[in-house]
């Protein structure tokens, strides 16, 4: 292939990233806490950023509530544990609730709703209900991965005499246990973000504080979602 024919095929990897609307909310997220950052809750245009980032996601996540929703209906993988069924499951339902609320949120916000005192009630509840499943996805992580680890030294053991980065199994479970090492580390950061939100320790986790874990979260999230070619790249 020519050097034209990589970049034509790399820039349409890149275009494929954007055209995803999961893309775009999470690149607008990343400029949201990035200014929440640099603003530390005093007033500026940083500030004025945040706000309007934020509004702007929440067009984006309309009607996405219906994802989690069919997430909760749908049979999980056999094998299963029950406990993590049933965070899984609660995931699904605190993640579907937070998403319908935030459109009561948004409403509120341009003015359709106009109870405020009630939009903001809604408001601290939709986070209350995102923190909920933050937790629920830490603690599905750590049991999934601890069942990866078990199933990795099993077979560890069975490929004691030959190279174990050369089997297959073994590299797709590593590979697994990868991404959710990383997904792990999001949905912590993501707790230390609502607590930020809700403003549940402002002394420790302060806007500056909540803007950089949202930050970093953030842009965790850009990279799960690169297209395979494009990860494989990334250092």
């Amino acid at each position: 292939m020519s050097t034209l024919d990589v970049a034509r095929a790399e820039l349409a990897l890149v275009v494929l990233y954007l055209n995803k609307a999961e893309a775009r909310d999470k690149i607008c997220r990343a400029i949201q806490y990035g200014s929440k950052y640099l603003s530390n809750g005093e007033p500026g245009t940083a500030q004025n950023v945040d706000k309007s980032t934020s509004l702007a996601r929440k067009v984006f996540r309309l009607f996405k509530f219906v994802n989690d929703l069919h997430g909760l209906i749908s049979p999980t993988p056999q094998g299963t544990p029950l406990p993590l069924v049933l965070l899984g499951k609660s995931k699904n339902a605190l993640l579907s609730t937070f998403l319908f609320l935030d459109q009561i949120v948004w409403l509120g916000r341009t003015g359709i709703y106009k109870n405020k005192e009630r939009a903001d009630l809604i408001g601290r509840i939709s986070l209350f209900c995102w923190m909920g499943a933050s937790i629920s996805t830490t603690l599905v992580e750590v049991g999934e991965l601890g069942r990866l680890s078990a199933s990795m030294r099993k077979l560890e053991k069975d490929l004691k005499n030959t190279d174990k980065y050369k089997n297959d199994q073994y590299r797709a479970k590593l590979q697994k246990s990868n991404e959710r090492s990383l997904a792990l580390v999001k949905a912590a950061m993501d707790i230390v973000v609502a607590v930020g939100l809700l403003q549940l320790a402002p002394k420790k986790v302060n806007p500056r504080v909540t803007g950089a874990f949202g930050f970093v979260s953030s842009l965790i999230s850009c990279y799960q979602l690169l297209p395979s070619p494009l990860k494989s790249k990334t250092p």
